[in-house]
């Protein structure tokens, strides 16, 4: 990944970024008419998205070029509106923009608060798990990790969740819709990236998902972004079966690079009694499959 802040060689993040959202917009959809001649790429044209931005043409291409040109507010809510970006993409496009610059000293390493971990304790019949930076796992409850895999029983290099759902062998089996899964993971890292560009440990983990698979490596390119949220996921879980759930992240107030996540099922559905069943002691885990675990690490 690299660093995407200005300097000799531009910024990168936000060259890539704004042509891959142009690249989405046909001229139809913005309500331009075709020109004429064949587009030598897909979407829309820079002098098009000018245009419709209401700045100059050369203005708009040194911006795309990555170069540092102080950019205001007004100019990227109209990009915003021309890109037809939605609220996650408007606020990363704000972020890379305008890089902060670059740190001196590491990322200090992030610890869950006691009292954090107590309610994840509490929640005996809530998967629940926190997530930090890279999406690290920081903590999870007993039936988070037999919902997914133990992530305690990992090196601590491993308690990832990009890593556990492109890397470990079960997660594919595990999510009905993995390649949605998949996509919105790559997505939420590159919403990361865009806050925190000079992470080596985040450049280490993108290098490695790129070049051990593909799929990853081709959604990488695509410079799409997500914040975790709420939404519904269905699962195939090898000791329970089926089971649909509602998804709530939740950010503590004291660090906004923690997220809560908390699964929950409908009462009275099949599903609230596969997780029911889940909780119970005596029903094994999922095994510890993760590809990246050698013996040495352990």
């Amino acid at each position: 990944m690299g660093d995407t802040t200005s300097g000799a060689g531009g910024n990168t993040e936000l060259r890539d970024f704004l042509r891959s959202r142009r690249a989405r917009i046909s001229p139809e959809e913005v309500g331009l008419s075709p020109q004429p001649g064949t587009r030598r790429v897909p979407g829309l044209r820079r002098e098009e998205v000018a245009q419709l931005a209401g700045v100059s043409v050369d203005y708009y291409v040194r911006l795309e070029r990555g170069h540092n040109l102080n950019v205001s507010e007004a100019v990227l809510d109209a990009l915003a509106r021309a890109l037809r970006l939605n609220e996650t993409e408007r606020g990363h496009l704000f972020t890379v923009a305008r890089p902060a610059r670059a740190r001196r000293r590491p990322l200090p390493p992030q610890r869950v608060r006691p009292g954090l971990h107590e309610v994840l304790n509490a929640l005996t019949t809530v998967p629940a798990m926190v997530i930090g930076r890279r999406m690290d796992i920081l903590a999870s409850n007993r039936l988070a990790r037999a919902l997914y895999t133990d992530f305690d029983a990992l090196p601590y290099r491993e308690r990832n969740m990009a890593r556990y759902v492109f890397l470990d062998e079960g997660a594919r089996e595990l999510y009905v819709d993995w390649e949605r899964t998949g996509r919105s993971t790559v997505a939420a890292l590159h919403l990361y990236a865009g806050r925190h560009p000079n992470d080596p440990q985040l450049v280490e983990l993108i290098g490695e998902l790129s070049l051990r698979d593909e799929d990853f490596r081709r959604w990488w390119a695509d410079h799409d972004v997500h914040r975790h949220g709420h939404r519904t996921k269905m699962y195939h879980h090898p000791v329970v079966g089926e089971i649909t759930l509602s998804y709530e992240a939740l950010t503590p107030t004291d660090d906004p690079d923690q997220i809560l996540t908390l699964h929950t099922a409908k009462p009275g559905s099949p599903s609230e009694t596969a997780l029911h069943l889940l909780a119970m002691p005596s029903t094994p885990s999922p095994p510890v499959t993760s590809e990246s675990q050698t013996p040495d690490e352990l």
